[in-house]
């Protein structure tokens, strides 16, 4: 049993409250998942060629300012603009290093911090612990952005990491959290590992992850990926995506798995649970649902 949730404000002027409203909606199903926790939050995109690279590292007195100093030294060239905020053994990377290098220079660091998401929108901050504590560690009330989803873990089939947490990223901009179990992941996996995709975890929900934005890869819209899942994904679940410009929510054809969705004309709020959803300003005046079998919902920002 786990919780998503994930709100996806309307009216620019209202998007400084992100935090504010989304963070009563995750702690509140921190009961139905108390091991871990995280959210992905999208806010207004950097510049290209920068990326914002999220890290996390578990000694929350990691100095960042040296990591940052040896990969200025490192990338000397296309470090003019490059800079780092941390937040407790959390830190955005700003960069227009690619990707890839990036990757491979983080591998020969020691430690080595783990590399959360990588993209011009998103930030995800995910950790072990009871999802209230990991809210009030990174700040969560304060965050601001369009569109957010966020996760509280209760662990079924994998370890209990950080890494283990959702949301989970594949790509850039692109994240998905999942309430239920997949009974082919492995399958899938070494599938997906032929045509050389890497996983970082043993975690079902990493499977989906990287097989929709495998489809996407292939040329796909998110709707096409997600009518491939449909035949492809065995098992039960509910799954809440964020990409730049949209939420986007699905369920399997039996719908066992929790989902309930308000939508007004300053929000479109999703969750596992209507508890976590009764602070929010005119919800008792919402559209109010709950989302069909094998049915796409999605709202665009």
């Amino acid at each position: 049993m786990c919780g998503i949730v994930g709100l996806l404000v309307k009216k620019r002027e209202q998007r400084a409250s992100l935090g504010q409203l989304a963070q009563p909606m995750f702690t509140c199903m921190g009961e139905r998942g108390p091991d871990s926790g995280g959210l992905a939050v999208f806010g207004p995109p950097v510049a290209p060629p920068l990326r914002r690279f999220n890290l996390f590292i578990p000694d929350r007195r990691f100095d960042w300012q040296a990591l940052f100093m040896s990969f200025r030294r490192a990338f000397t060239d296309r470090a003019a603009d490059t800079r780092i905020t941390p937040l407790e053994n959390h830190a955005i990377l700003l960069s227009a290093v690619d990707p890839a290098e990036v990757k491979a220079w983080l591998t020969e660091c020691d430690p080595s911090p783990k590399l959360l998401s990588v993209g011009r929108f998103i930030d995800v901050y995910k950790d072990v612990g009871r999802p209230g504590e990991i809210a009030r560690r990174y700040h969560f009330g304060e965050l601001s952005g369009s569109h957010c989803v966020g996760h509280t873990r209760m662990a079924t089939e994998s370890d209990v990491t950080p890494a283990h947490a959702h949301p989970y990223t594949a790509g850039e901009d692109f994240c998905l959290v999942h309430n239920g179990s997949l009974s082919n992941h492995h399958r899938l996996r070494r599938t997906l590992e032929r045509r050389g995709v890497r996983f970082e975890t043993d975690n079902d929900t990493e499977a989906a992850c990287r097989f929709l934005e495998w489809r996407l890869t292939q040329g796909d819209t998110l709707e096409q990926a997600l009518e491939q899942g449909f035949r492809v994904l065995d098992g039960f679940y509910t799954l809440l995506m964020a990409t730049p410009d949209r939420l986007t929510l699905v369920r399997d054809a039996f719908a066992c798995k929790p989902a309930v969705v308000a939508e007004t004309d300053s929000y479109v709020a999703v969750s596992s649970e209507f508890r976590s959803l009764a602070h929010l300003p005119g919800v008792a005046d919402a559209n109010m649902f709950e989302p069909k079998p094998e049915e796409i919902y999605s709202w665009k920002v």
